[in-house]
């Protein structure tokens, strides 16, 4: 049985090629919704929420409702599933469903792997391979995503995310067509498209280079002229100088018009081309980043290579411009990529000494900042100052993007300076201020996340709440995964603080099933463990079965030791552990040293572990990071104390 979903158009069900009723208006918004999630699990209560104009009434009335609404649309997708066997499709996982389909099964899924897969050039042998993935993915856009779907907040949302892929992927395959010769079928495609989006210099760009390699010099130019036209009557807006110099080729005959040439895709001049796709794939990687999951890794990916190709040239304006265009907010200190953070680093290092002097404020303070976001959770006392070089450049252009850059760099960067949490609220609130005067809802985003992270960690869990609250509502209407699993765990937390052990336990596991649907190792490599090795702690039970794996097994291991019975080992790891990082869990991993001190009798290492925690005595371990905690910090001074650590 092949079964498939399209919501490129209204939402319709497929199954061997005849569409299959999905029941009635809720079981349609019910997979609709799953659909949106591509198989990453939804919570109960946010689908109930989704489904229903009123979040958060009748909660227990609306679960028995969406159970029901869930087992007649199970019974649709699969009519030949036995009594008692599980479900293959439709699933219940912890704390919510999920809709598992094969890759290609549904349609906006296969659209966004085209353009995912076009935004690096493929081998010569696999570019038709692309161009017909991305043919194939265009074909399948049949109007208005959920078309037959009432305006809910999320229905809005994945329609603007879906529209800005599907433009992307028009002139995805118009490179391609470009590519291949086929200048024709590259116009048919453009013409609507740019129309429709006048605001798309590169879809203006595409359709004239094409009328211009059909022969039609006169209608290029036409189409370029119009252009300026429609951005200055349209947003008030002057051409960009890739269709300012696209002009004056299609002019004077430029022999780099001439097509198809190997190299880039988008070849308008020599110079011009590679600048236009260099462009386009930061372009690309924005959007693959926001739209999260194993798109996280593919947007890196682009952005190095990018940023490399770039340097490469010899342009270091044309470098930092393209290293600097990748505007994606960063809210955790551990990087997913260390690599590609430190290739970015290097990059962006070296072009502001190529710059010299003579650089803009604009783009020095921009690459200083790409430094501080990338070079996190290090002890660099050069990114430190690359931050705050940053701001105080941004707030003398009066530029608000490049401020909320540079202050996403300076919160990244406070993390070197334990007992930083009131900065970092002041940095939160100030980014929230600026994203909503000027409409950066990414940064918004930030603003709220910082702001829970810093309340929890000062264990102002009210405002913790409602900052979690607001990010979440922001990332609705921008389409954000990432958002409601970082939530998910701060309320794991929260409630961890007072929860008896196994229920605490439970929904550790549950945000982390959540959180399996984000690529992102950076944040979630050993995080679990981590967390109910926590919640053992501070229940005073075994840690038998605890992992020690990822980030955290240095201070993790010598515990699991001690828990076995081998104090030697427990003694040598613990003298091999390092010093922590200067990252969200810094406390954290001093209080599990303190912990280690405090069972091997270790004077030494519980007078370094208090003097680092001295620090932050008013913080709860960790829970600055929104994520995972060991209790008031307070306490572990408190007990260290009794140990003899207290300096003289």
């Amino acid at each position: 049985m092949e079964l498939r979903v399209e919501v490129l158009g209204p939402v319709r069900v497929l199954r061997d090629g005849a569409e299959v009723d999905p029941g009635g208006p809720r079981q349609r918004e019910l997979l609709a919704r799953l659909a949106a999630a591509r198989g990453r699990p939804v919570p109960f209560d946010r689908l109930a929420d989704d489904l229903w104009d009123q979040p958060g009434a009748g909660t227990g009335d609306r679960r028995g409702a969406l159970a029901t609404f869930v087992g007649d649309l199970r019974r649709r997708l699969e009519p030949d599933r036995a009594p008692r066997t599980p479900p293959r499709v439709l699933v219940t996982v912890h704390g919510g469903y999920a809709l598992r389909l094969p890759d290609d099964a549904l349609d906006a899924a296969r659209l966004e792997e085209a353009v995912a897969r076009a935004s690096s050039p493929p081998a010569a042998d696999a570019a038709s391979g692309t161009t017909r993935a991305l043919e194939d993915a265009v074909a399948a856009w049949r109007g208005e995503p959920y078309g037959d779907l009432p305006d809910r907040a999320w229905v809005l949302a994945e329609r603007r995310h879906l529209a800005q892929v599907h433009a992307r992927a028009v002139e995805a395959l118009a490179e391609g067509l470009l590519a291949e010769g086929r200048t024709a079928r590259a116009v048919a495609t453009l013409d609507a498209h740019a129309a429709a989006h006048p605001w798309r210099e590169r879809a203006w760009a595409l359709l004239a280079l094409a009328l211009y390699r059909e022969g039609r010099q006169a209608d290029a130019l036409d189409v370029l002229r119009r252009a300026r036209r429609r951005l200055a009557d349209d947003l008030g807006l002057d051409p960009g100088p890739e269709l300012a110099r696209l002009e004056r080729d299609v002019l004077d005959h430029a022999p780099a018009l001439d097509g198809p040439t190997p190299g880039p895709r988008l070849a308008v001049t020599a110079p011009t081309g590679s600048r236009t796709h260099l462009r386009s794939t930061v372009d690309v990687a924005r959007t693959l980043a926001i739209a999260g999951g194993d798109h996280l890794a593919t947007a890196q990916q682009q952005r190095v290579a990018a940023a490399l190709a770039a340097e490469a040239s010899g342009d270091p304006v044309l470098t930092a411009r393209i290293v600097t265009a990748y505007d994606v907010p960063a809210v955790w200190t551990r990087s997913d990529d260390p690599a590609a953070a430190d290739a970015l680093v290097g990059v962006a290092r070296r072009t502001l000494r190529r710059l010299g002097p003579d650089a803009s404020a604009a783009l020095r303070a921009r690459l200083l900042a790409v430094v501080g976001i990338e070079h996190r959770g290090t002890r660099d006392a050069w990114a430190w100052a690359a931050a705050e070089e940053a701001v105080g450049l941004a707030r003398d252009l009066g530029d608000p993007g490049t401020l909320a850059l540079a202050l996403n760099a300076r919160f990244l960067q406070s993390f070197q300076r334990p007992g930083a949490g009131a900065e970092r609220e002041r940095v939160g609130a100030e980014l929230v201020g600026l994203a909503d005067a000027h409409d950066l809802p990414t940064f918004a985003i930030l603003g709220h996340l910082v702001r829970m992270q810093a309340a929890a960690g000062a264990g102002r869990f009210a405002d913790a709440d409602a900052h979690a609250a607001a990010a979440e509502d922001v990332a609705a209407g921008y389409e954000s995964p990432v958002v409601p699993m970082l939530t998910a765990w701060y309320r794991a937390m929260r409630d961890a603080e007072t929860a008896p052990p196994d229920a605490a336990a439970r929904a550790y596991r549950a945000a982390d099933d959540l959180l399996a649907g984000v690529r992102m190792p950076g944040v979630r490599d050993g995080l679990l463990p981590l967390a109910l090795l926590t919640v053992r702690l501070r229940h005073g039970r075994t840690l038998t079965g605890i992992a020690a794996d990822g980030p955290y097994a240095p201070w993790v291991e010598p515990l699991l030791a001690l828990d076995a019975g081998d104090r030697d080992a427990a003694a040598d790891l613990a003298r091999a552990a390092p010093e922590p990082p200067a990252d969200h869990l810094r406390e954290l991993r001093w209080a599990l040293a303190a912990e280690t001190a405090a069972r091997l009798g270790d004077a030494d290492l519980a007078r370094r572990a208090r003097r680092a925690l001295a620090r932050t005595p008013d913080e709860l371990a960790g829970a600055g990071s929104g994520l995972v905690s060991l209790g008031p910090v307070r306490l572990w001074l408190d007990r260290l104390d009794g140990l003899g650590s207290r300096p003289a």
